[in-house]
Order: C-alpha cells, then sequence, then structure tokens
C-alpha cells in the first residue's frame, strides 16, 4: 500500500538518509516495536508499514495520529537510534500546500482616513494566529485613491 499524496494517516519524521538507510534495516522489528510502544499508550493508532523517502522516515498508520502517537514513535526513533539522537527531528504530520487569495481588504484605515501599505498587511497577518505558519507569495497589491479624483491607482 502506498500513497501518490501526502496523507495525515501518515507520521514523517525528518532525518538525514544516511541515517534512514541504518533504521530501514530492521524494518520488520520496528513495525512491531512501534505497535507495541503505542499500545502500551493505549493507543487505537497502528503503525502498518514504514518507508524511507526524501523527507525522512515515514510511518504509514491506521488512523491520523495524535500528538501522544506522535511523541511515541518519535521517543522510540530515538532511543533505535541513539547514537544519533541529535538528527533526528520532531515528528510531524504531512503538510499540503494551500493557497489563499485575500480579495476584500478595505484599503482606507477608518483611524487614520490614509491608505493602508502594504507592510501593514502582512504585520496583520503575522500576528494573527489563524495565519500562522503562512507564507506570503507575493506582496500584497494596494489600491491608492487619488486625492484629486476618483480614479484608483494600482
Amino acid at each position: 500500500m502506498t500513497t501518490k499524496d501526502p496523507s495525515h494517516k501518515q507520521v514523517i519524521i525528518p532525518i538525514g538518509n544516511d541515517i534512514a538507510k541504518e533504521f530501514i534495516k530492521e524494518l520488520n522489528s520496528h513495525v512491531t516495536n512501534i505497535n507495541h510502544a503505542l499500545k502500551v499508550i493505549k493507543s487505537s493508532t497502528i503503525a502498518d508499514f514504514i518507508h524511507v523517502d526524501d523527507k525522512g522516515i515515514v510511518v504509514t498508520t491506521n488512523n491520523i495520529a495524535l500528538s501522544s502517537d506522535l511523541q511515541e514513535i518519535e521517543k522510540y526513533v530515538k532511543n533505535s537510534l541513539s547514537s544519533d539522537i541529535d538528527k533526528v527531528l520532531l515528528a510531524r504530520l504531512p503538510q499540503s500546500k494551500s493557497y489563499l487569495k485575500i480579495v476584500g481588504i478595505p484599503f482606507i484605515s477608518k483611524k487614520t482616513n490614509s491608505c493602508i501599505a502594504s507592510d501593514e498587511i502582512e504585520d496583520v497577518l503575522k500576528n494573527n494566529h489563524i495565519f500562522n505558519n503562512i507564507v506570503l507569495a507575493s506582496k500584497p497589491c494596494v489600491i491608492k485613491v487619488s486625492p484629486r479624483s476618483d480614479m484608483a491607482i494600482i
């Protein structure tokens, strides 16, 4: 069973290829041991299989892993690679890239009655928890209204 696109039923442990090759040598025992560790914490998640790709070690599970599952899988991987423990990064779920086009932001500030600069829009986005881990693909386009007419300049 393989998936072409990222699935949230995967746990990714970012790690270097040389260390991942060492880990993969005993793959069957790792699946068994991870399942045992998950059973000990009374998790309903079961590791189906493990493979290595460019992201690191990918553990495919039957359910979406909870944070306790992530921690337990990460702890197992770190313990099995005790000599390279500092090279094992935090386990995480796959992340997909989504694109959001923001339209309809009023371009005149109610407080100052002047145009909002693109830097102000970026600051608002960065300070709002909804937009955590968001990267702006392009600068916001701010429409400026000419003070002498009703024409908008882009």
